[in-house]
């Protein structure tokens, strides 16, 4: 399995360059479903105007409009960066299965780190999550661009 989610998260990575591309945050998201992407999704924010435009966002919008259904069971989301608690709440309340991630956000993450939606005990829907999945990349990333920024 590590092999197949490095390789989506390698998509997710080119997504997040793309956002960059746009003077966006980099950060990248990949929603699979049976081994095909079903929706992407890059940080957008600024483009949009609009502050819920994060990577997961747009890609789980974009899989509800392709699927014609809110509940994006049996499907694995890839986002280069751990989601914040907003989107936590729309990876939660859409059902997806399992959330793969790879750089941890010790200030605003709130899978494991901020906050422990992975695993809180008063949501009625678990989620399989692993972090850590190109960490590196994914983290080089978002330190040259903040680094450039200042």
């Amino acid at each position: 399995m590590r092999e197949t989610d490095e390789a989506w998260m390698r998509h997710a990575i080119r997504l997040a360059e793309y956002a960059e591309q746009l003077g966006e945050v980099p950060i990248g998201a990949v929603l699979v479903k049976n081994d095909h992407c079903i929706a992407e999704g890059w940080n957008g924010p600024i483009c949009h105007h609009d502050p819920t435009a994060h990577a997961e966002i747009m890609a789980i919008r974009e899989a509800g409009q392709k699927l014609h259904n809110y509940r994006l069971v049996d499907t694995t989301l890839y986002v280069t960066l751990e989601p914040c608690v907003m989107c936590m709440g729309a990876i939660i309340h859409a059902r997806i299965t399992r959330l793969v991630f790879g750089a941890d956000d010790p200030k605003r993450g709130a899978v494991c780190h901020a906050l422990n939606l992975g695993n809180a005990d008063f949501l009625n829907h678990k989620i399989n999550w692993s972090g850590g999945i190109m960490a590196d990349a994914c983290g080089d990333l978002l330190r040259d661009f903040f680094r450039s920024r200042r």
